[in-house]
């Protein structure tokens, strides 16, 4: 049963068109030069807040990653015990989902199980699942897994990094990042080549096309600078975090964002040393974050607080609190679409839930 303290509405799941296979030939290594799935913008549900069910959501899951698609006008959903990576249409709500993971019938309240992270690049999707010790890639229009790899350890993020063509997955238990190359055929075949040691985490993982890098957190307090084509780590910086969590990055003008479980949130600049652009505390239990560059709000749910806390991070003056929404119990996941919404995780009841953040 939802709690009505913090969701208003429940938005059944809108069957979307069917998606056609792509045709033959190498995929694209611009994201952005494939079409969106059919439907993208055909239904407009303005209610907010909006409350996504996934399927088989009911009884609980375990959300982690959230990541958005604009190149498929997709909120990027993977769904845990349920076995499904969802794709939900950030307009009207409504849900495809992507099948082939791990599942399980109940949810014991964490998200350590199945799919727990997403990510996109040359026309694909690529996913981990925790329990079956995979790699997977994905044709978001056929709907299917189409090649898959067996992981070192125990994932946590996977992140696609254009420059080199390549996939990056952190795997805390042996505080490493493990990478995989895609080779250039169709189907692309997932080849281990490297590793990249870092100790005491890694934690959260974002990257930095324009310059070339990885970030990382360590579990505590700072966070590291990876080179993509070297592999090597080439700077580390204090984060200001006693528990460091989720990361995010304004690419235009280099601010690392760092959001840490105590509810504190950082900005560091990449280009002059990492140094600390400000910092403040609201909120608790903070863990993926999601950044909007359009309005420059950065978005961060609590399951301590049980909010939505909406930070203002523009310019060189710090962070500044925005507003607060009330956000469901569990929630620590959140993400922006890039049509004006945040969106948080709530995991107790299988669903995602949309905020409009008007500017």
């Amino acid at each position: 049963m939802f709690d009505c303290r913090y969701f208003f509405v429940l938005l059944p799941c809108i069957a979307a068109c069917s998606c056609s296979a792509p045709g033959g030939g190498a995929p694209s290594n611009d994201a952005a030069s494939y079409d969106p799935v059919d439907g993208a913008t055909a239904v407009s549900n303005t209610t907010d807040p909006l409350t996504v069910l996934i399927p088989d959501g009911e009884v609980g899951i375990g959300f982690d990653d959230l990541r958005y698609s604009a190149a498929l006008h997709r909120v990027l959903v993977p769904g845990g015990r349920a076995g499904v990576v969802a794709l939900v249409n950030p307009d009207s709500g409504g849900v495809e989902t992507i099948g082939g993971f791990s599942t399980e019938a109940t949810f014991g309240g964490g998200h350590d199980f199945g799919v727990t992270s997403v990510d996109e690049g040359r026309g694909f999707l690529f996913a981990t699942d925790r329990t079956s010790g995979k790699l997977h890639v994905i044709d978001p229009r056929a709907k299917q897994i189409v090649s898959s790899a067996v992981l070192g350890a125990g994932a946590d993020y996977v992140r696609y990094v254009a420059a080199t063509d390549e996939l990056w997955v952190t795997e805390p238990n042996a505080d490493r990042i493990e990478i995989f190359s895609l080779s250039a055929d169709s189907i692309p075949v997932l080849t281990s080549v490297a590793t990249v040691a870092v100790r005491n985490g890694p934690e959260s993982l974002v990257v930095d096309g324009k310059r070339g890098r990885a970030y990382t957190h360590r579990w505590d307090t700072s966070t590291v600078a990876i080179d993509v084509r070297t592999r090597g780590v080439v700077a580390e910086w204090p984060n200001g975090c006693r528990a460091s969590r989720g990361i995010d990055l304004d690419v235009a003008r280099g601010h690392l964002f760092a959001a840490c479980s105590e509810g504190k949130v950082s900005v560091l600049d990449v280009d002059h040393g990492g140094a600390m652009v400000g910092s403040t505390v609201h909120g608790s239990g903070f863990d993926v974050i999601g950044y909007d560059p359009t309005n420059e709000h950065l978005y961060a749910a609590g399951s301590g607080c049980k909010c939505l806390s909406i930070f203002g991070v523009g310019g060189d003056t710090g962070v500044t609190l925005v507003s607060e929404k009330p956000a469901a119990p569990g929630t620590h996941c959140s993400v922006a679409d890039d049509v004006g919404h945040a969106w948080f995780c709530d995991p107790r009841n299988g669903a995602i839930v949309r905020i409009t953040d008007a500017m």
